[in-house]
């Protein structure tokens, strides 16, 4: 059997969610579980997170998974319904919406009973610079025109906007964010407010408002580029491991792989480990790149082929065997290195494993 697998640590589920608390005890928590829990698997991570307040998906689709997994917690769905049809569904499975543009606004109010009966919150979104979704609002009073109907309907409402570089401290399009927002904070104490993805709770311990909304630092990775996880006290969740399926030499003056663009410059021992694109493993490395063998880091060569790769073993040869465990990130290698070698970042290598390598619960106490 080809022993390509994701490892799921139940544990550092736990442990980072608890971080999230930690800095931020006031708050009450949305636990991103969109895009299939950033890669990790929806069903994977729902018990883990039983601590979090509310978990906050994409769309409709998504929420429909987890009440098929047959958890009742609040969902909150951040890019609201796409069509009216959407809304009884979305009413009967109990998701709070987020408004951000006119309709999406009408389709609500044509649900306004219904909605209220079910004690719903309505999550309003507002553009502050970020320049995607959200009403886009220059001065605190350009929200009364948005905020005050629904008000007037009788909606209780959350106003949530999202950082453009949160990530970047010093970018000055974040305080321009900052004051704006804090001034419809201002404008309206009396609201609940939400402005914080993973970044900004690390930077902002004062803009924690009502609820924060972690998503990358909930699954072990740094939403910064010059921070490890390890740095911001976050544990590894997802482990990629696979196993070497052969081991040979190469002569000096000897290609290896597609294209023949690695080219041994002396006599090397090469192993071949079961895992590729055709996984998830991304093809194309801009800088060195590295994988864990035996405690070593150990440099990849020539291309990532759909199914395999080739690692240069030649310093510890004598260390490694056919069936070793390698592995391509977790604990021992950070997802955020081999992003920053493929210059892209973690969320995109871990929402981009394919259904191939065989996935399992690691260190999950059956007591």
């Amino acid at each position: 059997m080809r022993h390509t697998e994701i490892c799921i640590d139940y544990t550092a589920l736990q442990h980072n969610l608890q971080r999230v608390r930690q800095l931020a005890p006031t708050s009450q928590v949305v636990a991103m579980v969109k895009a299939n829990a950033y890669g990790h698997g929806v069903e994977n991570v729902l018990d883990a997170f039983h601590d979090a307040d509310v978990f906050g998906v994409a769309c409709l689709q998504e929420a429909l998974q987890i009440r098929q997994l047959g958890c009742n917690k609040p969902i909150t769905l951040i890019e609201g319904v796409f069509s009216v049809e959407e809304m009884p569904i979305a009413l009967a499975n109990k998701c709070e919406c987020m408004v951000h543009q006119q309709q999406q606004i009408d389709w609500l109010l044509q649900y306004k009973a219904q909605y209220q009966q079910a004690n719903l919150k309505v999550w309003l979104k507002i553009n502050t610079g970020m320049n995607r979704l959200g009403f886009k609002i220059q001065t605190a009073d350009d929200i009364d025109a948005i905020v005050q109907p629904l008000l007037q309907a009788g909606f209780k409402c959350i106003i949530t906007m999202h950082f453009a570089n949160a990530d970047e401290l010093q970018h000055p399009l974040n305080q321009q964010q900052i004051q704006l927002f804090k001034a419809i904070q201002n404008k309206y104490p009396e609201l609940q407010y939400s402005c914080c993805n993973s970044a900004a709770i690390y930077n902002w311990a004062d803009l924690h408002a009502d609820y924060v909304r972690p998503g990358i630092m909930l699954y072990g990775a740094s939403p910064f580029a010059d921070k490890s996880c390890h740095d911001l006290g976050l544990k590894a969740v997802m482990h990629f491991n696979s196993q070497i399926m052969q081991i040979f030499q190469v002569n000096a003056g000897e290609s290896i792989g597609y294209a023949s663009s690695f080219v041994a410059d002396k006599t090397m021992t090469v192993a071949v480990v079961a895992v590729g694109y055709g996984d998830g493993y991304p093809r194309a490395y801009q800088q060195d790149n590295f994988v864990n063998i035996a405690g070593h880091q150990v440099k990849i060569i020539g291309r990532i082929s759909m199914d395999m790769i080739t690692i240069d073993i030649t310093d510890i040869a004598n260390e490694v065997k056919i069936g070793d465990t390698v592995q391509l990130w977790g604990d021992k290698i950070n997802v955020d290195d081999v992003a920053q070698a493929y210059q892209t970042i973690a969320y995109e290598l871990l929402c981009r494993i394919t259904t191939r390598p065989m996935r399992k619960i690691i260190n999950k106490s059956t007591q």
